[in-house]
C-alpha cells in the first residue's frame, strides 16, 4: 500500500469510525436509538476499506458533479451497504487542491450522507480538511 493511499485510507477510516462512535454513543446516551440503525452502524472494517478505495478513485478520476457508485460487495458483510461518491466544488490555490466529497451510504432502507472537504498538495495524499 502506498503512503498516499494509506494516508487517505486512515483519514477515511477515522472519519467513518468517528461517525460510528458518535452515532452509537449518542444513541445510547440520549436515547436516540434510531441512530443505531444508520448505514455506518452496519459497516465493518472491510466495508470502510472499500469505501475508502472508492473515494480515492472518485477524487482522482471524477469531474465535479460526476458520481461513482460503490458497495461493500465482496467484503464478507451480510448487510448490503451501497451508495454514491460525488466530488464537487474543486478549488485550486497554487499547488493545493481541495474538493468537497458527498458520500451517500444506504443500508436496510436507511440513507446517510456525509460531506467532508478533502485537500492535497501537489501529488500528495488526499486528507480530510480539519475545521
Amino acid at each position: 500500500m502506498s503512503i498516499r493511499s494509506s494516508t487517505f485510507n486512515n483519514a477515511t477510516l477515522c472519519f467513518a469510525a468517528s461517525c460510528l462512535l458518535f452515532a452509537s454513543g449518542t444513541a445510547q446516551a440520549s436515547n436516540l436509538g434510531f441512530l443505531s440503525n444508520s448505514p455506518i452502524s452496519y459497516m465493518k472494517q472491510e466495508d470502510l476499506k472499500a469505501l475508502s478505495t472508492a473515494a480515492r478513485s472518485a477524487l482522482d478520476t471524477k469531474q465535479d458533479g460526476e458520481s461513482m457508485e460503490w458497495s461493500n460487495k465482496g467484503t464478507g458483510n451480510s448487510v448490503h451497504v451501497n451508495g454514491t461518491i460525488t466530488p464537487t466544488d474543486t478549488t485550486k490555490n497554487d499547488d493545493r487542491t481541495c474538493r468537497k466529497l458527498t458520500i451517500v451510504a444506504q443500508a436496510k432502507g436507511q440513507m446517510q450522507t456525509w460531506v467532508p472537504t478533502v485537500c492535497k498538495t501537489g501529488t500528495g495524499s488526499w486528507a480530510v480538511l480539519k475545521r
